[in-house]
């Protein structure tokens, strides 16, 4: 099994601090970067979904980053909706670059960070190579009644859309509607609620298959 060890990290960005979780395997193969849910509504880097793609992508030999967004813990700056938190995710993976070089980059995102990744792969010079987006909240009202529309991804990046039969917070019809004009699957996982209760082993089977098959 691959020994990970994690470190707490505070790095710089547009709007001050950003604190980072480091899920980091001896000899990183490259950077999976991992979004939390909704600061609003008590995301942080340490929820359970977030954590366990972060695990998946460590053990696939990644240094897997799970940034705190804008005013969570000790990142600074405020909720900015989307706009401010994807500059900050671009500056993280600007200094990640640094420190371990230029491998392959992973991207994965639950719910609000879902997309937020959305919108990071949009501003990237090179696709990732691989993507996971968990609980994608497309055409919802979050916070202070912004809507969340969600962007198309590029035609040629495959993408591991996941999604729970049964979420009552992002519809599933919701992410079909998102996904159906892209002829993108999505993958149900029955009976399964926005947060994956009792399903997060199977989450991380599905990123590692899908790594794997894409290797």
């Amino acid at each position: 099994m691959t020994r990970i060890r994690i470190e707490t990290l505070l790095v710089p960005g547009p709007a001050g601090t950003i604190e980072v979780l480091a899920d980091l395997p001896a000899a990183p193969r490259g950077v999976a970067l991992v979004c939390h849910p909704h600061p609003l509504f008590g995301g942080a880097n340490t929820n359970k979904v977030t954590y366990t793609l972060a695990r998946a992508y460590a053990e696939l030999g990644y240094a897997a980053l799970r940034p705190n967004f804008r005013g969570v813990g000790r990142s600074e700056g405020r909720h900015d909706h989307g706009e401010g938190e994807t500059e900050d995710m671009l500056a993280l993976l600007a200094w990640a670059g640094e420190r371990w070089g230029e491998g392959e980059l992973a991207l994965a995102g639950f719910s609000f960070g879902a997309y937020v990744q959305t919108r990071v792969v949009g501003r990237l010079p090179d696709p990732p190579r691989h993507l996971t987006l968990v609980g994608l909240p497309h055409g919802l009202a979050l916070g202070s009644g912004k809507q969340y529309d969600t962007p198309t991804l590029p035609e040629t990046l495959p993408a591991l859309l996941i999604h729970g039969e049964h979420d009552d917070i992002a519809p599933l019809a919701r992410v079909f509607d998102w996904a159906r004009p892209q002829t993108r699957p999505v993958v149900v996982i029955p009976g399964a609620d926005h947060f994956f209760h009792g399903k997060l082993a199977l989450i991380k089977t599905l990123v590692q298959r899908d790594h794997a098959a894409g290797c």
